[in-house]
């Protein structure tokens, strides 16, 4: 049991580090705008006060370690999905891991953002509320991909 925990622990923070890796790379090479963190952990802050739903999140109350919480935010739910691949996959698929359960997962874990965290935010459902939703829906995907590949490859570094 504390080989499944401790190695799902290290599976999310090496996914969630590739994806943040990532989101440096189509900033310096393309200029997509970098994550920022603020917003998401002004959401979680409201979400412990009972909010999940705001009209604009920039409209809602400061909270004045908001960036800070957004990036425990951020990795805390890298972690639990580490855990939960971890903990479905078992023993088995920790010693010889593949890369199909993992991009199962990951493509699983875009329904949390388009469901949850980005109507929590004001941006509507699956973004539909942006410029340009399907431009943000794409890059959500390819982002989970590469957390994907990290969830694999922790896994495979560690096996």
């Amino acid at each position: 049991m504390f080989d499944i925990l401790w190695r799902g622990i290290a599976i999310g923070i090496g996914a969630t580090i590739l994806m943040d890796i990532w989101a440096i790379v189509l900033f310096r090479a393309f200029g997509q705008a970098p994550a920022n963190w603020a917003p998401v952990g002004r959401w979680f802050w409201h979400l412990g006060r009972g909010k999940v739903f705001h009209d604009n999140i920039a409209d809602a109350e400061p909270y004045r370690h908001e960036l800070a919480l957004g990036w425990i935010g951020h990795y805390a739910t890298g972690i639990i999905y580490g855990l939960v691949l971890a903990a479905i996959m078992g023993p088995s698929w920790l010693t010889a891991p593949t890369f199909i359960p993992a991009w199962i997962l990951g493509i699983v874990t875009v329904g949390a953002g388009w469901f949850l965290l980005q109507p929590g935010l004001g941006v509507g459902w699956a973004a539909s509320k942006t410029l340009n939703p399907n431009k943000v829906r794409a890059l959500n995907l390819i982002a989970h991909t590469v957390f994907a590949i990290g969830l694999f490859g922790t896994a495979f570094l560690i096996r």
